[in-house]
């Protein structure tokens, strides 16, 4: 295996088509526009839908089919819970982060690049609780940060790591780098394109929806870029009552 990515894609044609047809406002930007415009967007606390190449095939979105996040921010855990996947504001995120900088930032240093290894976050990115918030209890004690990435940091100081590599994903890795540069941090949020109780995106209309239906603030599809301010208003939808809880 060199990649999951296994499912549908679509070429930049066919995805203006179908965003055109569902009424999507659009920019149409080279790669290099496309993937800095992403990065200051991360790196000002927007949640991306990032809508590339070929779907992942298995149990995680691997940066093909993913809602893209800022790992610093303590409210983003929190953000992305209740505002675009509709859930407890408990659930833990993932982190994707650079091969090559993976040891720096947690405590493992080989190939994980399927987001199915749970490895400690380094000890010196983590932060240790005051004797204040150790007296705290149940959500108010879980919502304090514990490393400098605490929107992807377990109570335990644990996280579920994907490794990016330049082979398998050169574009997904060229947007890492990117925002590393931008903000001195190798990792971002990285979960699922879609609500709770809804399958992953897989089309450009599924993206679409889904966007519309969330509080994602921003759409990179293919190189179709998308504001959520910019859209048609009548083409939101209310997804957090659409869906029954988990």
């Amino acid at each position: 295996m060199a990649g999951s990515y296994l499912g549908p894609e679509f070429d930049d044609g066919e995805t203006q088509t179908r965003l055109e047809a569902a009424g999507a406002r659009y920019a149409i930007l080279p790669r290099d526009q496309l993937l800095e415009r992403t990065a200051h967007a991360l790196a000002d606390g927007k949640a991306v839908g990032w809508f590339q190449g070929r779907m992942e095939f298995g149990p995680r979105a691997l940066g093909n089919r993913s809602i893209l996040a800022d790992p610093r921010d303590p409210q983003m855990q929190k953000k992305l819970n209740l505002k675009v996947k509709y859930r407890e504001s408990f659930r833990p995120f993932a982190p994707s982060v650079l091969r090559e900088h993976v040891s720096e930032w947690f405590d493992i240093d080989v190939d994980s690049p399927y987001m199915l290894m749970v490895a400690p976050v380094h000890e010196r990115h983590r932060r240790e609780m005051t004797s204040e918030e150790q007296q705290l209890f149940g959500i108010d004690k879980l919502n304090v940060p514990r490393s400098s990435v605490p929107a992807v940091t377990h109570v335990d100081y644990s996280a579920r790591v994907q490794t990016v590599h330049r082979e398998t994903n050169p574009l997904y890795h060229d947007l890492i780098s990117r925002f590393h540069r931008l903000t001195g941090c190798p990792v971002l949020v990285n979960t699922s394109f879609n609500v709770r109780s809804e399958p992953i995106v897989c089309t450009p209309e599924d993206a679409f929806r889904c966007f519309m239906g969330s509080e994602i603030d921003v759409l990179a599809a293919g190189s179709c870029y998308l504001i959520k301010d910019e859209q048609d208003p009548a083409l939101r939808r209310n997804y957090q009552d659409e869906f029954e809880p988990d």
